[in-house]
């Protein structure tokens, strides 16, 4: 075998390699382990064969090394003249996610009330019967108590089934004036329909002072109405009746999908039902030991799914619950 010749052979092979592929043929052919070279170096006998042969290896184990940098270096080269980025050009347009039109409520209606001086709060979900049903002066009739209407737990508790247990938390915390708007999900066994459902968030305000009285409200509500619906939605407020409030009224909103004219959102009376209100009872300024001839109140209360509903004219009440994409990407 002309080792010299054999060497010469090799190194030609290697440094013709145009990809990391051919160079790595090259170098199995030329040093693997069948190669010629490396049965050669098995059979050796004699030292001078030895160092021969080792000094064609290692020459040419350099040769691929340095094979191996020039590539390297020239693929460096291609993909930075191939594969060039203009940092100057917008990126790619990531897709946005939407305000749930419940929470774009909530907001306005903080924003309103905010306005108004009220502080806002947002109280535990779990109560005690006593803050839900017994400081409010629901009577041990009432229907709100049956475990047909509220989800009550075994030890006594039940998920709340309106926010008004924070106006009791309110008054026994700091003396009046006091004005609160308190917000958060709501718990009720109600069937499911366009306008009801068993889950919900609630705002719900509270104001005591000295002298306000039932002309208060009404001014409260009507601005807090057309700031949700603006001016061209008719309020009328007719008498009903609360267990905490007397006397109590209902504020209703004429229905935007049918113009008042009536469907089956709202029953086709042309009206929706915005939820209760009323100067606050005179029993429950005794269960947190407030003189009810020295201060007066006001409590209300209302739904913001129904004031989405309404503000967006929804015929159905559960499109805002069931994430539906085509519903919720409209707001």
């Amino acid at each position: 075998m002309d080792w010299q010749e054999h060497e010469h052979e090799a190194t030609r092979a290697i440094e013709g390699a145009a990809t990391a592929d051919d160079l790595d043929a090259a170098r199995v052919t030329y040093l693997g382990r069948k190669s010629e070279l490396a049965q050669a170096l098995r059979g050796v006998r004699d030292r001078e064969t030895g160092m021969l042969l080792n000094g064609i290896r290692i020459r040419l184990e350099a040769a691929v090394a340095e094979r191996e940098r020039v590539l390297a270096d020239e693929e460096l080269e291609r993909r930075l003249r191939d594969e060039v980025i203009d940092v100057t050009l917008p990126g790619e347009e990531l897709p946005l996610g939407h305000i749930h039109p419940i929470t774009q409520v909530r907001r306005m209606v903080e924003d309103a009330f905010l306005g108004l001086g009220y502080e806002v709060r947002d109280d535990r979900e779990v109560e005690t019967v006593e803050y839900n049903f017994d400081k409010l002066a629901f009577g041990p009739t009432h229907s709100a108590r049956s475990p047909r209407d509220t989800f009550f737990f075994e030890n006594g508790t039940v998920l709340r089934t309106e926010t008004s247990p924070s106006q009791i938390h309110i008054l026994e915390e700091k003396p009046p004036p006091i004005y609160m708007v308190s917000i958060g999900r709501v718990y009720r066994r109600d069937a499911i329909t366009a306008t009801r459902y068993p889950i919900f968030h609630q705002f719900e305000g509270l104001a005591v002072d000295k002298g306000l009285t039932l002309a208060d409200l009404q001014g409260t509500l009507l601005h807090v109405m057309r700031a949700l619906y603006g001016p061209e939605r008719r309020v009328r407020f007719r008498t009903h009746y609360f267990p905490f409030t007397e006397p109590s009224i209902e504020p209703d909103v004429s229905c935007g999908i049918c113009g008042g004219a009536g469907c089956r959102t709202c029953k086709f009376s042309g009206w929706i039902e915005m939820g209760g209100a009323g100067m606050v009872d005179p029993r429950v300024f005794e269960n947190v030991g407030l003189d009810p001839e020295e201060w007066s109140g006001f409590a209300f209360g209302c739904g913001l799914e129904r004031t989405a509903q309404l503000r967006h004219d929804i015929p159905d009440i559960r499109a805002l619950w069931e994430g539906d994409l085509r519903v919720l990407r409209q707001f």
